[in-house]
C-alpha cells in the first residue's frame, strides 16, 4: 500500500529530532567505547569488532557538526587507549596488555577517516585545525602504548603518514569536486554565449536581408509612384510580402525562445537549400537578378549544413543588394562527395575589405563551427566573391 504525500511527510524525521539523535549517538560513543574496552572477554581477533562498530554512532553528527563530533571521537579514543594501557586495566579479567596498541591503531584509523571527511567537505582552515588536533591527541595516546625511543618514534611516523594520507585524500576529493563545478559553470556560460551568438546571427541574417529588400522596394516605389503606378503597387506588394515573412520568422524565433522544457519545439522548420529559389525570387523583386547554378547530385544534407548554407547565401545576396551597385549576381551550389561548395559572385563595386560589417564575420563563424573553409574578397576582374566549403559528415554521404 502506497502512502499519500501527507502521510509520507509525516514519516520523515524532523531536522531537530535528527540533530538530537546525532548528538546523543556522538556523546554515547566515548562511553560505549569505554565499556567495550573494559568488558572485553578474551584476547582474540574479535576484540576489535565492538569498538569498530561503536564508531558508527558518531557518523551522523560528523556530517552536521564535524568539529564537535571529531572532539568526541578523539576524547573516546584517547580514553580507551589510556584505559587499555593503564595498570588499572590489568585488574580486569581477560585483559591483555597488547590490546592497548591495537585499540590505539584502530582509533587512529577512525579519527583519520573523520579528518579525511572534514578535508573533503569543509574549508581548508577547518581541515587543518582538525588535522592538527587529531595528530596531537594521537601522539599523546602513543605515549601510553609505546615504550622506548625507537618504538615511540616509529609510532609517531606511522601516525603522521596515515593522517597526511587521509587529509590529502579528502583535499584532493574537494579539489576535484570544485574543479568539476568550475567546468560545469564554464560549460554553461559557453553554452549561453554560443546560443546568444547563434540568435544574433539568425536575427542579423533575417532582418538585414528583409530590411535591405524593403529599402530597395521603398525607394523604387517612391520614384515611380507618379509616373508608373503599377510598378509602385508591385513595390508595395513586395514590401508587404517581405515584411510579413520577416514578422512571421521573428514570431517563430521569439516563440522558441519563450518555450521551455523538453517538449518545446520550433513552430516551423529551419530554412534549408530548398528555400533558395524563394529567397532569390524575393531578391529579383528588389531589382537584383540572381542566377543559381546547381552542380552534382542533389541530396539531403544534415540540418546544420543546410541552415548554414542558406544563411550564407542569404547574407551574400543581401550584401549584393545593399552594397554592390549591380543588378545581377551568380550563386553556385556544388554538391560534392565529401563537402558542399557555395560561391556567390557579382560584378559590382562592393566593399574593398572583406572584414567590413558583421555579415561576413557571421558567415565566417558559421563556416568555422562546421570546420569548413571560407573566403571573401574583391575579384581581380571586378566585383566581389564569397566562397564557402562545408564538410559533409561521413554518415550523410
Amino acid at each position: 500500500m502506497s502512502l499519500t504525500p501527507r502521510a509520507a511527510r509525516s514519516w520523515r524525521m524532523r531536522p531537530a529530532t535528527a540533530q538530537t539523535l546525532a548528538w546523543c549517538g556522538a556523546v554515547a560513543y566515548p562511553i560505549l567505547l569505554y565499556v567495550a574496552v573494559v568488558t572485553e572477554p578474551e584476547p582474540t581477533g574479535m576484540r576489535l569488532l565492538l569498538p569498530a562498530v561503536v564508531s558508527v554512532l558518531a557518523l551522523p553528527l560528523l556530517r552536521r557538526r564535524p568539529l564537535p563530533a571529531l572532539a568526541l571521537m578523539l576524547a573516546g579514543s584517547f580514553a580507551a587507549t589510556v584505559l587499555a594501557a593503564s595498570k588499572l586495566a590489568a585488574s580486569f579479567p581477560f585483559m591483555a596488555p597488547a590490546q592497548a596498541w591495537q585499540i590505539g591503531c584502530l582509533q587512529a584509523l577512525v579519527t583519520d577517516g573523520a579528518v579525511g571527511w572534514i578535508a573533503a567537505t569543509r574549508r581548508r582552515l577547518t581541515a587543518l585545525v582538525a588535522a592538527g588536533s587529531t595528530l596531537a591527541v594521537q601522539i599523546a595516546a602513543a605515549c601510553y602504548y609505546r615504550s622506548g625511543q625507537d618504538a615511540f618514534l616509529s609510532a609517531v611516523a606511522f601516525l603522521v603518514l596515515m593522517l597526511a594520507l587521509a587529509w590529502m585524500t579528502g583535499y584532493l576529493v574537494q579539489e576535484r569536486r570544485e574543479h568539476a563545478e568550475t567546468v560545469r559553470t564554464q560549460a554553461a556560460v559557453q553554452a549561453v554565449t554560443a546560443e546568444r551568438l547563434r540568435i544574433a546571427r539568425e536575427l542579423h541574417d533575417m532582418v538585414a536581408h528583409s530590411i535591405g529588400v524593403i529599402a530597395i522596394q521603398a525607394g523604387t516605389g517612391r520614384r515611380v509612384i507618379d509616373t508608373q503606378p503599377a510598378e509602385a503597387r508591385n513595390a508595395l506588394a513586395a514590401i508587404e510580402s517581405t515584411s510579413r515573412d520577416t514578422l512571421a520568422g521573428l514570431r517563430r524565433m521569439l516563440g522558441a525562445l519563450r518555450a521551455t522544457g523538453p517538449e518545446a519545439a520550433p513552430l516551423a522548420p529551419a530554412p534549408s537549400l530548398a528555400d533558395v529559389d524563394r529567397l532569390l525570387a524575393a531578391t529579383r523583386d528588389s531589382g537584383v537578378r540572381a542566377d543559381v547554378v546547381r552542380r552534382g547530385a542533389r541530396r539531403p544534407l544534415p540540418a546544420d549544413v543546410e541552415l548554414s548554407a542558406f544563411r550564407i547565401i542569404q547574407e551574400a545576396v543581401t550584401n549584393v543588394v545593399r552594397h554592390a551597385g549591380t543588378h545581377e549576381c551568380r550563386v553556385v551550389i556544388d554538391y560534392q562527395e565529401d563537402e558542399l561548395a557555395i560561391e556567390i559572385t557579382d560584378h559590382g563595386h562592393g566593399p574593398a575589405s572583406a572584414g567590413a560589417g558583421y555579415g561576413i564575420t557571421g558567415m565566417r563563424e558559421r563556416v568555422a563551427l562546421l570546420q569548413g573553409r571560407f573566403t571573401a574578397g574583391p575579384r581581380p576582374e571586378g566585383g566581389f566573391r564569397v566562397a564557402a566549403r562545408l564538410p559533409v559528415p561521413a554518415e550523410a554521404r
